[in-house]
């Protein structure tokens, strides 16, 4: 099949689902009122509670819940065969992450922009409040960690790009001055930093920035240790700060360079189409890839960002619910933000299923075709870590990004600013969320003073540090756990979509049903994925080269979580199973 088929096939679906689901989501289902009083307005502070326009939240919600997860699931789901990932993409982003995230979004706001964790106190019992705060907290400390040394590892890998990225907060700073505090026009103060960041690119490809290994030992870190603890400091002031002042600004012209790159690639497509065609190298099924774990479960826990991903519940009832200034923009912001993820998701595909097969350097020769994606793709082995990941995807997209005329170096460096933006958001965003569900849980059992937002980011960026750090001076101890995160983060996003299934059941009506069915189905695969996941660290398949210490946390800590995710979904189905008709009568919002 031709890759320009399966943009426009996909991009078409994703609109019509759009329209058509997406809506009846929104007036039959949800019944969202354009008058409704929005927690933005009623706890309006300046600081985190703010009324936006829909343009902006849109912009600061799809770069929080975009990050690096719909490159890198792709990047590696796509050993597996280009059908299977396309499929899972397409279809469960339209029927189970859309809905997933446009549901999260809209309970908060109906709950004063509170975090999903307290939505579970209230509409199943206080008792499953503490074990969704549990697994919430454990998720977004391995998202800060880990996010930390990903954007570390992309500015020692592609020192091109550190100074665009570092030059994007002074961009992010003036244009949320500008727009707040003068007034400025957003269409011209918005084409400015756009064209700011883009000069960025230009500069930065002539300087490259990196730190030392001696100037890091100075500190007795590694350079990539030494960035770990950089960002830690700055995401703790920008995350305190108001967040009109930094994080979204700075969101939002991430999305403008993220609608530039994605624009760009789908141009790529079309001139290597025509100029010499860009045939899907990839297999359309590859079942048993060497060493490579069965394709169900773990497609799905893979293929996370751009089908479903429980981090997005997180942002949609954390940072976005607290801004969004109309309850009919909730359609927008959560379900379309959420299908252009997806659209993001098709376009890895194609970059790393035939983009690759245009060049690819290896061993000092040049590879086309079959022959350079199986090189790449040998194994499992051969495709994992981070590293595999995104040269994938680079590889692929500066080959079709050559094809309109921009040189691969040049290239290059745009696709690494561009990951290393959405690794940047994505820190910002759970830096900030950990500090919501922190100050959330200290205030309910009276201890305020832990409340303050200076002391509970302080909190998550210490705990982040301290994970980080746990293996040395390398700063890349959230590794330790990654290997049970995918699993984590689905589960989070089937008991996600429990509360809002019982949400919806208790309003009444038949609408439950359209999230019961994604929610089971995921509550399925991810205890399917933890149970291979826990028998694999004890038998040693997953860890066999960790110390003997990492790979009993892995156990531990994968066990605990299983057992505390079983507890709540029976406790969560015993509440579904026993409300009363009195308590499932049709209600207004």
């Amino acid at each position: 099949m031709s890759a320009l088929l399966i943009v426009v096939v996909t991009f078409v679906g994703y609109l019509i689902a759009y329209h058509t689901y997406g809506r009846l989501l929104a007036r039959r289902i949800f019944r969202l009122r354009h008058d409704a009083v929005m927690p933005s307005q009623a706890l309006h502070d300046g600081i985190d509670f703010v009324p936006t326009r829909k343009g902006i939240i849109f912009g600061h919600h799809y770069t929080s819940i975009a990050g690096t997860g719909p490159i890198v699931g792709p990047a590696i789901g796509i050993i597996w065969g280009w059908v299977p990932a396309l499929m899972w993409v397409f279809v469960g982003s339209i029927i189970m992450g859309a809905v997933h995230d446009f549901g999260s979004l809209v309970v908060s706001l109906r709950n004063e922009g509170k975090s999903i964790s307290e939505a579970a106190a209230r509409y199943i019992n206080r008792r499953v409040r503490m074990i969704f705060f549990l697994i919430v907290f454990l998720a977004l400390l391995i998202v800060i960690a880990i996010f930390a040394w990903v954007i570390a590892f992309v500015f020692n890998k592609y020192k091109h790009a550190v100074l665009p990225i570092w030059g994007q907060v002074p961009i992010a700073l003036l244009l949320g001055l500008l727009v707040y505090r003068f007034r400025a026009n957003l269409t011209l103060t918005t084409l400015a930093s756009v064209a700011a960041m883009y000069i960025l690119i230009l500069v930065g490809q002539a300087t490259p920035l990196e730190i030392t290994p001696k100037a890091a030992q100075a500190v007795n870190l590694t350079p990539a240790g030494l960035w770990v603890l950089i960002l830690l400091a700055y995401v703790y002031i920008a995350s305190a700060l108001p967040v009109t002042v930094l994080l979204q600004p700075r969101d939002y012209i991430n999305a403008w360079q993220l609608f530039v790159a994605m624009a760009l690639l789908v141009a790529g497509i079309i001139a290597a189409t025509f100029s010499g065609g860009l045939p899907l190298v990839a297999p359309a099924f590859n079942a048993s890839p060497p060493g490579a774990p069965p394709i169900w479960p773990f497609l799905c826990i893979t293929i996370a960002c751009g089908a479903i991903s429980g981090f997005h519940s997180l942002v949609a009832s954390g940072t976005t619910a607290k801004q969004v200034r109309k309850e009919t923009d909730a359609l927008f912001v959560g379900y379309g933000s959420m299908l252009l993820e997806a659209a993001l998701a098709v376009l890895v595909i194609i970059g790393v299923s035939a983009g690759i097969g245009l060049a690819y350097e290896a061993g000092g020769h040049t590879l086309t075709g079959a022959a350079a994606w199986k090189y790449h793709y040998a194994s499992w082995d051969a495709a994992q870590g981070l590293g595999s990941k995104i040269d994938a995807f680079v590889k692929g997209s500066a080959n079709m990004l050559q094809a309109l005329g921009i040189p691969t170096a040049i290239g290059i460096t745009f696709i690494g600013v561009f990951i290393a933006s959405f690794a940047g958001t994505t820190l910002d965003t759970a830096t900030r969320i950990q500090r919501y569900v922190f100050a959330e849980l200290v205030s309910d059992i009276k201890l305020p003073a832990l409340a303050n937002r200076w002391v509970a980011t302080a909190v998550a960026v210490v705990a982040a540090g301290a994970l980080a750090f746990a293996t040395g001076a390398d700063g890349k101890g959230a590794l330790t756990l990654w290997p049970m995160f995918g699993a984590v983060n689905q589960l989070l996003a089937a008991l996600a979509l429990l509360v809002i299934t019982i949400y919806l059941r208790r309003r009444g009506g038949w609408g439950f049903l359209l999230t019961l069915g994604p929610c089971l189905f995921m509550l399925v695969l991810t205890i399917w994925a933890m149970v291979s996941n826990e028998i694999g660290f004890i038998t040693k398949q997953v860890a066999d080269d960790y110390p003997a210490y990492m790979k009993w946390t892995l156990v531990v800590v994968n066990g605990a979580t299983l057992l505390l995710a079983v507890a709540m979904a029976v406790e969560a189905m015993i509440t579904l199973l026993r409300l009363t008709p009195e308590e499932t009568q049709p209600a207004r919002a």
